[in-house]
């Protein structure tokens, strides 16, 4: 069943055709993504069916009757006096209005010489409104948005600051949790993983995963993609420059594959429709004013008749390859004893060997310090203690986040010239133009670009360098998805060695032949690196399995951080033993029976109210032990799904 429909949906900008001519349906429980280059007019489409904006004339949508809405826009107001809690609250504002009826109603039994008829209303009245309260968790909504708020990475010390003196994220992460707690039918979602963590990102994932709700989201993270949806719809420009959507099943990964199928198809088909127009053509020339003109006069009608076939093309945004102009040697890097960081020991990194052809990814939470270790391991900030040897023949290429090598007043031209001096304009100008900069592009100030548009520029002059090491610092910030996809293959065919920092699990899991770990320490202390010598989805496993292995109160085996070879990892792998499986499924039982005494609790609390008459003061102190019962009871539910 529909819960969503859009026909003939237009939108224009003055002379700008942004799209034209859409029309499609959402089944109640789709989860979409909504894909494609930027500018191409995502967030346009997800306004207009949020009602923010209107489509041109004669563009219409549709919602199923009743259907409530959520919209997260890439950016919050900052004039919001609100707080992040008093946000929160705002989502459960029909279970406000329940409880203070059911308030006032206590007030009134309070009330002397109240009549035994009176009373018997407002006590059934009150019996009624207590049901609803509860039938909607109305005894559960503190709990809920403590989860909520804290899942999305609020401490409590930001819940109670009214939204102005929050930054921008902070805000688009209040609105968020506003959102999810509303649970609206149809909930609409502008790059909500940007002002996230990944510890953050992973916890909304989990919580749409279980969502029954419909989701259009769009986003530039691919892995987060392919978690949550199980559609995806690519938005992208013809040859008129109107956008236009093609509609693919499954999440991001079924969606490069049958996309590239499609391509493949649709390649074909052209192909064999010119083939095929050639040969006709041959015919026609060559029989027009012969014996068999009749016949070539008929096949030129038909021809004229045939629909022609577009030339298929590919929406990709550049087009990079990362060739390094010679080998390296085959220990490529080692450190010693090394200590890292400014005025006080920041991190301490395990002796570390990197041999030639191998794929670090860097990972850990903002501020830890990735960063300032890739600058101490290309000697632009001097160890604490220890010491870095890069190996025979490296020459490294270095993708700064912050893109300090580029220089705000120079053109564009002049920033790929400082990479090659020896580039002719012309050269230039066609390397330029293979990262998508075309015309006055060329001649902007580095100042006037975009953030997606300066990482672009950056990696125009990395390919240039012909490294046979790179050293990368979040090389997908700011790129738009196709951009990542691009940068995706060009590193897995790069043949050197790789070292880099990235939050995009997707680049993580498609690259990294092993991982550098940071954990921060409480206190002062250096963060700690681990290094896992394995792909990330394996470690993500492990990091599954230990958390299985800890709820259940086993000890993790895998209490070594590296892992040498693939018959060690397994051995690493937290396996239950029987006595544990019976351990575990004991705690279930007993879990399973503190269940049923606090249902059957909630139950004798029920009828004890029912009985209590026009008593006021037992009435509150039931509805106290009511209230303390329910939140007890969904604590133990949760620690049944966890030990299921």
């Amino acid at each position: 069943m529909s819960i969503l429909r859009v026909e003939n949906l237009s939108k224009s900008y003055g002379a700008f055709d942004v799209f034209a001519g859409l029309s499609f349906s959402v089944a109640r429980g789709d989860k979409i993504a909504l894909v494609g280059p930027n500018g191409c007019g995502k967030s346009t489409l997800l306004r207009i069916l949020a009602g923010v904006d209107q489509p041109n004339p004669g563009g219409r949508v549709y919602l199923a009757r009743g259907t409530s809405v959520g919209y997260l826009a890439q950016t919050a107001e900052d004039s919001d006096a609100r707080t992040p809690w008093e946000l929160a609250q705002g989502a459960f504002a029909a279970l406000h209005d329940l409880h203070a009826r059911m308030t006032q109603i206590e007030h009134a039994l309070a009330q002397p010489n109240l009549s035994p008829e009176r009373a018997e209303t407002l006590l059934e009245t009150y019996g009624r409104l207590q049901q609803a309260f509860e039938q909607q968790g109305g005894y559960t909504v503190e709990a809920r948005m403590r989860r909520v708020l804290q899942g999305l990475g609020f401490d409590e010390s930001s819940w109670h600051r009214p939204m102005h003196a929050l930054s921008g994220g902070q805000r688009v992460r209040a609105n968020l949790a506003r959102l999810l707690l509303a649970a609206p039918d149809l909930l609409l979602l502008d790059e909500p993983t940007n002002h996230l963590d990944t510890d953050a990102v992973m916890w909304l994932e989990a919580y749409l995963q279980a969502w029954e709700g419909t989701l259009i989201v769009v986003s530039h993270d691919r892995y987060f993609l392919d978690e949550v949806c199980d559609h995806v719809w690519e938005m992208t420009r013809g040859a008129d420059g109107t956008a236009r959507l093609a509609f693919y099943r499954g999440g991001y990964t079924e969606y490069v594959q049958q996309r590239a199928e499609r391509q493949a198809r649709a390649q074909a088909e052209y192909e064999a429709q010119r083939a095929f127009i050639a040969k006709q053509e041959e015919y026609i020339r060559r029989n027009l004013a012969g014996q068999n003109a009749a016949q070539a006069r008929g096949r030129l009608r038909r021809l004229n008749r045939i629909e022609r076939l577009e030339r298929p093309t590919q929406q990709r945004i550049m087009h990079l390859q990362l060739a390094s102009q010679g080998r390296s040697g085959d220990r490529v890097l080692e450190t010693r004893g090394l200590v890292i960081g400014y005025a006080r020991p920041l991190l301490r990194i395990p002796d570390l060997t990197l041999t030639r052809g191998e794929r670090v990814a860097v990972i850990g939470p903002n501020g830890v310090g990735k960063t300032t270790l890739l600058k101490t391991l290309l000697k632009q900030l001097q160890p604490l203690a220890g010491e870095v040897r890069w190996g025979a023949a490296v020459q490294l290429g270095y993708f700064a986040q912050a893109h300090e090598d580029l220089l705000p007043d120079d053109t564009l031209i002049e920033a790929l010239m400082r990479a090659q001096p020896d580039l002719t304009l012309s050269e230039a100008r066609a390397w330029l133009g293979r990262f998508s900069f075309s015309g006055d592009d060329h001649f902007k100030r580095v100042a006037m670009l975009s953030g997606g548009e300066r990482g672009r520029l950056a990696l125009a002059r990395l390919a240039l360098q012909g490294a046979n090491v790179l050293v990368l610092d979040e090389p997908t910030n700011h790129l738009d998805i196709p951009a990542q996809e691009a940068l995706t293959e060009a590193l897995q065919a790069f043949e050197g060695t790789l070292v880099f920092v990235s939050h995009d699990r997707y680049l993580i899991a498609a690259l990294a032949s092993q991982l550098w770990i940071i954990s921060p320490q409480p206190g002062a202390l250096p963060a700690e690196v681990h290094i896992f010598k394995g792909a990330y989805d394996e470690w993500r496993e492990l990091q599954e399995r230990e958390a299985i292995a800890s709820s259940s109160q086993v000890p993790a085996s895998a209490s070594a951080p590296a892992k040498q070879d693939g018959a060690q990892a397994d051995a690493s792998k937290p396996r239950l033993s029987k006595n544990a499986l019976q351990r575990r499924q004991a705690e279930l039982e007993a879990v399973m029976q503190r269940i049923q005494a606090l249902e059957a609790q909630l139950e004798a609390i029920n009828q004890q109210m029912q009985q209590a008459g026009a008593d006021f003061a037992r009435l509150r102190a039931l509805g106290e032990a009511y209230q303390q019962t329910e939140q007890a009871l969904a604590e133990a539910w949760e620690a049944f799904e966890r030990l299921s």
